[in-house]
């Protein structure tokens, strides 16, 4: 019922910028929050962003002084990025709570993923 699709990666050159966007498809749901993550292959996923329904945004150290995240509207959101460094290099996935609707009422949160958009910063 729900799908999260991430577009915008690509390869960038250091220092350079990108913009990553996520779409969530589908109906009858509510996004109580959106994030994303980002994984290096054999490596662990690592958390690089939030936002909530009401506004909450997080945002993790490593990234903190050069990304930021903001919401379209309720289905859509955006991760910028500056300064990008090649340690930003991974596949950067998109991520929802969601609370399916069913006769009038809120079911309990349930996460959902992209596939992933790879994001390489390279010269």
């Amino acid at each position: 019922q729900v799908q999260l699709v991430e577009s915008g990666g690509g390869l960038v050159q250091p220092g350079g910028s990108l913009r990553l966007s996520c779409a969530a498809i589908g109906s009858m749901f509510r996004i109580n929050s959106m994030s994303w993550h980002r994984q290096v292959p054999g490596l662990s996923r690592e958390f690089v962003a939030s936002l909530s329904r009401y506004g909450t945004l997080k945002l993790s150290d490593s990234v903190s002084d050069r990304f930021t995240i903001y919401k379209n509207n309720d289905k859509n959101m955006t991760l910028e990025m500056s300064s990008l460094k090649s340690e930003d290099t991974a596949v950067y996935y998109c991520s929802a709570a969601v609370s399916l609707i069913q006769s009038g009422k809120f079911l309990p949160d349930r996460d959902y993923w992209g596939q992933g958009t790879q994001v390489t910063v390279s010269s």
